[in-house]
């Protein structure tokens, strides 16, 4: 069986959605990749529920990438300058700490601590390129710029090192029928966030995209 290559956009604490996307749905293997984008806390219920299995995958020794989502930026920005914690609050924070049964970030088990400081801002694989958000398209070298990989996302890239490259994001909740849409029309961006933490009808799922056999995935 050939080696499967999987993206996971944004899961804010959904974690059952999550279990039933990896297990029932992939039915992940060893010898599969997963990509996962970010964001894997804040809004949803159950962000340690998240950390634990994403982190059990990896003592495991599942083949797992692990990208930054600005959520986790806010956490470990919160973590280390109380000024950045309203920010962080507003944005979801409240439930990530309920969910791990702390009153402060300061409380935070250092594995944990640990997990969100070691994530990637991107990655890149044959010809594509794994990012939370998106790229600085007017810079020389849209690499360093790491507010843009976690905060803004473009439809089009004309940067030479990005133009003839295939992007795949989350961090803008679309719905599954515009994900099926860029794959369809051979998008050299595509968004695989469909907001699983949101009950608008066109949202609320979770997905994860082969990259070999463009094929969509997801669970309610």
């Amino acid at each position: 069986m050939s080696n499967r290559n999987f993206a996971i956009g944004d899961i804010h604490g959904c974690f059952d959605s999550l279990k039933e996307l990896i297990e029932n749905k992939i039915q992940f293997q060893k010898n599969d990749k997963l990509i996962f984008l970010g964001d894997y806390i804040d809004r949803g219920y159950n962000s340690k529920e998240v950390i634990d299995y994403i982190i059990e995958l990896q003592n495991n020794d599942y083949d797992i990438v692990t990208l930054l989502g600005n959520h986790e930026s806010m956490l470990v920005d919160a973590y280390n300058n109380e000024g950045a914690m309203s920010k962080w609050i507003q944005n979801g924070g409240a439930e990530t700490l309920k969910s791990f049964e702390i009153d402060s970030l300061k409380d935070l088990d250092s594995k944990y601590l640990n997990f969100f400081n070691s994530l990637k801002l991107y990655f890149e694989l044959d010809e594509y390129l794994f990012v939370h958000a998106g790229f600085n398209d007017e810079l020389k070298n849209p690499f360093v710029d790491k507010y843009s990989m976690l905060w803004k996302s473009r439809e089009r890239y004309f940067n030479p090192l990005l133009r003839d490259r295939i992007i795949i994001h989350g961090h803008s909740p679309v719905s599954i029928k515009t994900c099926e849409e860029q794959i369809k029309n051979n998008s050299k961006v595509l968004n695989i966030d469909s907001g699983c933490v949101y009950s608008n009808p066109d949202l609320g799922k979770l997905v994860a995209l082969e990259i070999n056999s463009k094929t969509i995935l997801f669970a309610e």
